[in-house]
């Protein structure tokens, strides 16, 4: 893996007058439990937030409230200043344009790596076949895995899938592309090939939101890291200050715990 990642100019991020994700008194209920509460959080263009916590602190349903996979109860979510629409088309477009790398890979068991990536840009984007097959073979190349644009996803290891999932969502050209998890589901030696991917795409300027387990990638990657706990955001910093000082007894605990293992 590289040394750490040269953060971009955090101050330029910060100038931007229009968050690419802009959250308002989000809260959500599953049942009696209170999952989500009162989050309010901007993440501007180009920057990438981690999210970390706690098993059930909120991290994956905050994240899939961004694209309207788990609905809210409350507040407001905007994607580069529009407000998130409940249903219809405009809920379809706003979910062309936020991409979504789940722990779980999602791809179509019964396509092609290659026909998993060109899927969306011709029956959404209206692409046409010719064209986004090359588009698909250079994202492939980009990721690693071109040589397996003609197998089925069960031919493929953990992580081959992996990037072929980010690959997928790239495909579409998207605003902010959210992980949930990406490296959970892979055995030790294939989390590495996954995270330097997602480091590449941190260098190259997408906006990203990012919960995992992993801190290495954290702090070498992340412009802010975002600590959640029992559904609220307890803090945020920079990876420097955030790992090296935290400000609360609460993130103090999770570290020692999750550093010391």
């Amino acid at each position: 893996m590289a040394a750490q990642l040269e953060h971009r100019d955090a101050d330029a991020s910060a100038a931007s007058t229009t968050a690419m994700v802009s959250m308002r008194a989000v809260n959500k209920h599953f049942g009696a439990l209170h999952v989500l509460r009162d989050i309010d959080l901007d993440v501007a263009p180009r920057e990438v937030v981690v999210v970390v916590g706690p098993s059930g602190s909120g991290k994956s349903t905050l994240c899939r409230t961004i694209n309207r996979l788990e609905p809210i109860d409350s507040g407001e979510i905007r994607v580069d200043g529009e407000r998130l629409p409940v249903e219809g088309p405009g809920l379809a477009n706003l979910r062309a344009e936020v991409g979504m790398v789940f722990q779980s890979f999602n791809l179509f068991a019964d396509r092609t790596i290659l026909d998993n990536l060109t899927l969306a840009p011709t029956k959404v984007r209206k692409v046409k076949r010719a064209a986004a097959e090359a588009e698909a073979l250079s994202l492939l190349d980009r990721v690693g895995i071109a040589d397996k644009a003609g197998h089925f996803p069960a031919q493929l290891s953990g992580g081959q899938q992996q990037r072929a999932a980010i690959a997928r969502a790239l495909a579409m050209h998207p605003k902010v592309m959210l992980f949930d998890e990406p490296t959970s589901a892979l055995d030790p030696e294939m989390i590495n090939e996954v995270l330097d991917v997602m480091v590449d795409l941190a260098r190259e300027g997408m906006t990203m939101i990012v919960v995992t387990h992993e801190m290495g990638f954290a702090r070498r990657a992340a412009d802010r890291v975002v600590f959640m706990d029992q559904g609220r955001i307890v803090e945020q910093n920079t990876p420097a200050a955030f790992f090296d000082a935290p400000q609360t007894d609460r993130a103090r605990s999770f570290l020692a715990s999750v550093l010391t293992h």
